[in-house]
């Protein structure tokens, strides 16, 4: 079916202007993300992907355009800018360097390093860690598959969370000879992916970006037992070829993306099957669906582009929810699959991005989103990524393993910006019915072009991303309403070449209210709210890096004792040189109805929210019923060392505040 209507859409949009609305964005709350959380994984954004499920979904906070602005942390060590980001339980930011992985402060002026481990300097070299598939587990240890096809485990904080300066290498496994020795033949394909399931068996696959399956390399899919995991990390040394199983994979077999995990097991996307996988007596393959590829895509002789696909067959790590597995094969049309999680049955499959111009190839590189919101429909995010991929993964003696931006990505790219790269972003939604399942197109756009891994949030209820206006040529972050497919906000940040992406991801902070991005000119932008102010001192600028939104539910207030619904974020601020008592003004929107209603609560110092006193406190700009696109401010006196006052150092002050609506 054609999706003219969602086409014509976008062109109105684009017409009218409200594409480019400037005005902060009214919070557009969804249900969170309905997920069984990996108890072996770190329940923060535990990977490049937030979570187990690669949902590329967060429950988090980000930027509304309240006041926008953007700020960046310069390189001085890596020849990029960060190009991954995750977390460890305690909020610290892990990312590449030179190599290895670090904990890294994004935020200064400077990227500053806080702790590391970095092969070449601290075990002897010959290898580096590869960071896309890397992930914090539950015990707060970074997890790594490297280039020498070895899973490494590294401590990198104290029991307190502070920083490690140097990581201290727990365990180092090498699965590429233990693969070998159990299945008596080499193992050509470079480890690439690595995950727990929900048993803390560690799983591992081989493969490479781009696996061609008539070059016939041999490659394995596996896992090491948990038993195996826990002896060692006790200071034991088990006997290993009886706790790694492997099952080798058909000859130019082999993954191309991240492996999944759910409670029914791991999944893994080759270039040709998916598979389901648990650990019993060895592999056990649950099922396994073939899926249909027109193999590797690149630009034909005299196209605009120059480059093309990354992979030969599905270009998206698998992403689940509890009942299904979702991904997209690499036919022409590009078709969005789901399986039953439990059987391996295909329950729905559309054509997507297939309404584009027939000079415009569609490949889907990046994860796509999967949103479930726990009532019986399923929301995916489809995009094109066509152009960006580098055309000499095409030649027999490259390898597509190496985690590298000359390897992967096309230097024309790089250099002119996503006019090199193909339009397209959609909305498909999964919808459970009495009969089974009903897959629909809800909106789709041929006028974005993406390279920045959307995230969406729950808490805004909206997509975010990073593209290039090709009118003005800017780079700019964007957000679009994940309803209706509509363009937010933008916010420009340069017109020059360099200023793309990296073709990577964007990467929500820790404290809500913060969005990254990595740029070829060695800067880390983020994205950040000013919501904050000290109305009494007009001058002084808010650390905006010591301010954050958190979602409060109403079953947070009820454990509580609090009667009422939420009517806004936590937000909480940090102000260092304070008067025994001074004004703290905070930006809100999404209000809307009779103002005498809202009551004030402060986050306490031992986390208990608490009501304001009325005398303390004011909402600043009703006049009449409130409205939802409407800003207010909240205006609280606080005390140094008083009651609301989270802080304990002498004239310094955190305060954390809520509206609840009886």
């Amino acid at each position: 079916m054609k999706k003219l209507s969602a086409l014509i859409l976008a062109a109105a949009m684009l017409m009218s202007g409200a594409a480019h609305a400037s005005e902060a964005l009214t919070p557009q709350p969804l249900p969170q993300k309905s997920i069984d959380v990996n108890p072996y994984m770190s329940p923060g954004e535990s990977n490049v992907h937030n979570d187990s499920y690669n949902s590329d979904v967060t429950d988090a906070v980000l930027p509304i355009g309240i006041d926008g602005e953007v700020n960046t942390s310069i390189e001085k060590l890596n020849t990029y800018a960060a190009p991954a980001i995750f977390y460890d339980s305690y909020g610290n930011a892990i990312s590449p360097l030179l190599g290895g992985i670090a904990i890294r402060d994004l935020n200064a002026e400077v990227t500053t390093t806080q702790g590391a481990f970095i092969p070449a300097k601290h075990d002897g070299g010959g290898y580096y860690v590869q960071p896309s598939y890397s992930f914090v587990d539950s015990k707060n240890h970074v997890v790594c598959p490297t280039s020498h096809n070895h899973v490494i485990m590294l401590r990198v904080t104290d029991e307190t969370g502070a920083p490690l300066q140097l990581f201290e290498k727990v365990l180092d496994i090498d699965i590429g000879a233990l693969a070998e020795q159990a299945l008596g033949k080499t193992i050509e394909q470079k480890l690439l992916s690595v995950t727990y399931d929900y048993d803390g068996n560690l799983w591992f696959v081989t493969g490479g970006f781009r696996i061609y399956p008539e070059r016939q390399q041999t490659g394995v899919m596996g896992y090491i037992t948990r038993a195996a995991i826990d002896d060692i990390l006790a200071g034991n040394e088990p006997d290993l070829s009886k706790n790694v199983f492997c099952m080798e994979l058909t000859p130019g077999e082999g993954a191309e993306n991240g492996i999944s995990s759910g409670a029914d097991g791991a999944v893994i996307l080759t270039n040709q099957n998916c598979y389901l996988l648990r650990a019993g007596d060895g592999v056990e393959v649950v099922w396994s669906v073939a899926y249909g590829s027109t193999g590797a895509k690149d630009s034909k002789e005299g196209a605009a582009t120059t480059g093309g696909g990354l992979a030969w067959g599905g270009g998206s790590t698998p992403t689940l929810t509890r009942d299904l597995v979702l991904f997209t094969d690499n036919m022409e049309p590009i078709n969005l699959i789901a399986v039953d999680m439990k059987t391996g049955e295909q329950v729905a499959s559309i054509p997507v991005l297939d309404d584009l111009p027939d000079d415009m190839p569609v490949s889907v590189e990046n994860s796509i989103i999967g949103y479930d919101d726990g009532n019986g429909t399923v929301s995916v995010i489809v995009c094109n990524w066509f152009g960006a991929g580098n055309p000499n993964l095409a030649n027999p003696d490259s390898d597509s393993s190496v985690q590298s931006y000359d390897v992967l990505y096309d230097p024309n790219w790089v250099a002119k910006g996503n006019a090199m790269v193909m339009p397209g972003i959609e909305r498909v939604d999964i919808v459970k019915t009495e009969g089974g399942y009903e897959a629909k197109s809800v909106w789709v756009r041929d006028d974005l072009r993406d390279t920045s891994m959307v995230r969406l949030s729950t808490a805004t209820g909206y997509l975010y991303g990073y593209m290039q206006d090709l009118n003005s040529g800017m780079w700019q972050f964007i957000m679009i309403d994940f309803r209706t497919g509509e363009t937010g906000y933008t916010y420009d940040v340069s017109d020059k070449p360099g200023y793309n992406n990296m073709a990577i991801g964007m990467y929500g902070g820790s404290q809500g209210n913060v969005l990254y991005c990595p740029t070829g000119y060695l800067e880390l932008l983020r994205i950040q709210d000013r919501f904050a102010y000290l109305p009494e001192m007009p001058y002084r600028r808010v650390d905006l890096d010591l301010t954050s939104r958190a979602v409060v539910t109403a079953d947070d207030l009820n454990a509580q004792g609090i009667t009422g619904a939420p009517a806004t974020w936590l937000h909480s601020v940090t102000v260092d040189n304070v008067h025994p008592n001074t004004t703290v003004a905070i930006k809100v929107n999404g209000l809307s109805g009779d103002a005498s209603v809202l009551r004030l609560y402060a986050r306490g110092a031992y986390g208990k929210l608490i009501e304001v006193d009325k005398a303390l406190w004011t909402l600043e700009g009703v006049e009449g019923e409130m409205k939802p696109d409407d800003i207010y401010e909240i205006h609280v006196n606080v005390e140094d060392n008083g009651t609301y006052d989270a802080n304990e150092t002498e004239k310094a002050l955190t305060i954390a505040v809520m509206l609840v609506s009886e």
